[in-house]
């Protein structure tokens, strides 16, 4: 964790505990949005991690509520807090590939085994002497 300058303690002290507080709600809301929706189906909760992760990734100083803002106000590293909260995105991105590899490879097994069962049939019955992969 870094330690706050004196012009950031000076903001800091400024600060009202219900901005705090409302600070890390908003912390604590987009860490259950990636952890909640990294592997939904459907477009809303698609669009919820999206949300989330695009927030947690700016570097934006504009908005009070910005993910730089909310770091600052709270005293936490900005990459700490990214480095804890985005490993959820890769495990729900991994998850998803894997679904969506093993229904591919499902699927152009089955075609495969159409193909060449045809294939086979079409030769009377012959089988090849070549060796078949099985999986």
């Amino acid at each position: 964790m870094m330690k706050p300058s004196s012009d950031d303690r000076t903001d800091i002290e400024a600060t009202s505990q219900s901005e705090i507080a409302l600070a890390k709600g908003v912390l604590i809301q987009a860490k259950q949005d990636l952890r909640r929706f990294a592997t939904a189906q459907d477009s809303v909760g698609r669009e919820m991690y999206a949300d989330a992760y695009s927030w947690v990734t700016s570097n934006d100083l504009s908005w009070p509520y910005s993910f730089q803002n909310v770091c600052k106000v709270l005293r936490l590293s900005p990459e700490f807090i990214r480095a804890q909260l985005l490993p959820v995105f890769q495990a729900g991105w991994l998850s998803r590939s894997r679904r969506m590899a093993g229904s591919i490879s499902s699927s152009l097994r089955g075609s495969l085994a159409k193909v060449f069962g045809s294939h086979r049939q079409s030769l009377g019955g012959r089988h090849s002497r070549r060796a078949v992969l099985v999986h």
